[in-house]
């Protein structure tokens, strides 16, 4: 364990690049495979690109939202003593990152944006609880629990067929969750991953020849003081709690409201507008919540300009036919007992050019779910396969991390070493079950 790895620890600390010089790089391995394997030419290519290029604007200003709100809420003083109280539960750096794993996880699975932002800012207050901890696991412990999140509560394939007249709807009628979500094989991955994620993360601890540590001062949130002069009417409307307390009732209203008759129908946009109305009430006035937001919004550069080029080389990918044409090879090749093995890899293949689950869908259901019909599997286990393989290698996308690391003041590089070992042992687990499960 420990030169596996400290071998793939050194490889992504000397060779993997920043995530936008690799999202360069990937649009342009898009850019030239459209030339080389489709009838497209440089100038078509180049149109694709170009036409999907903002077509992430309403996701990219959802998930600034989500770092930004997520930090807002967090730095509350009644959040940040929570988070620090739960952490001094662990005894140990090795029940830290378990510790870390478990509520990453959990959090996952209710909802992927609420998630990836308090797994990370838990981690954080875990390094200041155990500062012996390496700080670098104890985030890609957090990062980990991202890997369920299309096997939950809001992943987007099992919720998009669960709903009333879809795309795919003709083909494959309206899924429950019963059979997605709460699916045997799913809770067998499920719970498989539970128990043997934390464990892997502890055996990385175990197995690290040098510990990567932070002064814990360095960790501690800037909490927003109050200012000391309030002299105009101005600065007392800034500073008035009653502003801040009456849109943030008004946004608890609303919620009551969407959860009665939606159910626990967790959304990005309610997740956003959750951490919204709390930060507002918690934080007291607009003055401290404002300074709250300006600090938040440090981090969010990397998604604001990289999400775009994502979505161009999506545009290169659908458009050009590549996406179907990867998904068609994979069909071809598969039998009735391989198929959401092959499935799931294709979609895992995908992924690393379309970090969309959205959007992965929309290229593989018209051709996945047809082939799934014909060879007698049933279009839900063939939906998950591709929910499963799209989360998989999200553990070594950048592009979902981004959120993550901005909280936590790192670059990819400093836990793609330890993100390789959990695609390894995930893949193994995933891949087994769905190969299993249909012998």
């Amino acid at each position: 364990m420990q030169r596996l790895t400290g071998f793939f620890d050194h490889l992504m600390r000397r060779y993997l690049p920043d995530p936008f010089v690799l999202a360069v790089m990937l649009t342009l391995l898009a850019f030239i495979l459209g030339i080389l394997f489709t009838q497209h030419t440089p100038a078509e290519m180049i149109q694709f690109w170009g036409d999907s290029i903002w077509k992430l604007l309403t996701f990219t200003m959802q998930m600034v939202l989500v770092l930004v709100t997520g930090y807002v809420l967090a730095v509350a003083p009644i959040v940040h003593r929570f988070l620090e109280k739960t952490s001094n539960l662990a005894r140990s750096p090795g029940q830290g990152i378990v510790l870390v794993t478990l509520v990453s996880f959990v959090a996952c699975w209710i909802n992927w944006g609420f998630g990836l932002i308090v797994g990370a800012l838990f981690a954080k207050h875990m390094a200041r609880a155990q500062p012996a901890t390496d700080y670098r696991l104890l985030i890609a412990s957090a990062y980990s629990g991202f890997l369920i999140w299309h096997g939950g509560l809001s992943g987007s394939v099992p919720l998009t067929i669960a709903t009333e007249h879809h795309f795919m709807s003709d083909m494959m009628g309206v899924i429950h969750s019963s059979e997605t979500i709460f699916a045997h094989f799913n809770l067998v991955i499920l719970g498989l991953l539970l128990v043997v994620m934390p464990l892997l993360n502890w055996l990385m601890m175990r197995g690290l020849d040098k510990t990567v540590t932070v002064d814990p001062e360095r960790l501690a949130e800037p909490l927003v003081t109050e200012p000391r002069v309030i002299d105009s009417p101005a600065r007392r409307l800034e500073h008035s709690r009653l502003l801040a307390l009456l849109p943030g009732l008004m946004g608890l209203a609303y919620l009551w409201m969407y959860f009665s008759s939606h159910g626990a129908n967790l959304t990005l946009d309610i997740v956003n507008f959750f951490f919204l109305t709390l930060g507002l009430i918690l934080h007291g006035h607009a003055g401290r919540f404002l300074d709250a937001v300006t600090q938040g919004v440090k981090g969010a550069g990397g998604i604001i300009i990289q999400f775009p080029l994502y979505a161009g080389i999506m545009g290169m990918m659908m458009s050009s036919g590549m996406g179907a044409g990867i998904s068609e090879w994979f069909v071809s090749i598969a039998s009735a007992d391989s198929f959401p093995l092959l499935t799931f890899l294709s979609a895992g293949l995908l992924n690393m050019f379309i970090p969309s689950g959205g959007g992965q869908w929309a290229i593989q259901a018209p051709i996945m779910i047809p082939a799934a019909i014909e060879l007698g599997v049933e279009p839900a286990k063939a939906a998950m396969a591709i929910a499963w393989g799209d989360a998989w290698t999200n553990m070594i996308q950048p592009f979902w991390a981004l959120p993550a690391l901005a909280v936590a003041g790192l670059q990819a590089r400093d836990i793609m070493g330890f993100c390789i070992m959990h695609l390894l042992v995930s893949g193994v687990i995933i891949g087994g079950v769905f190969y299993l499960s249909f012998l």
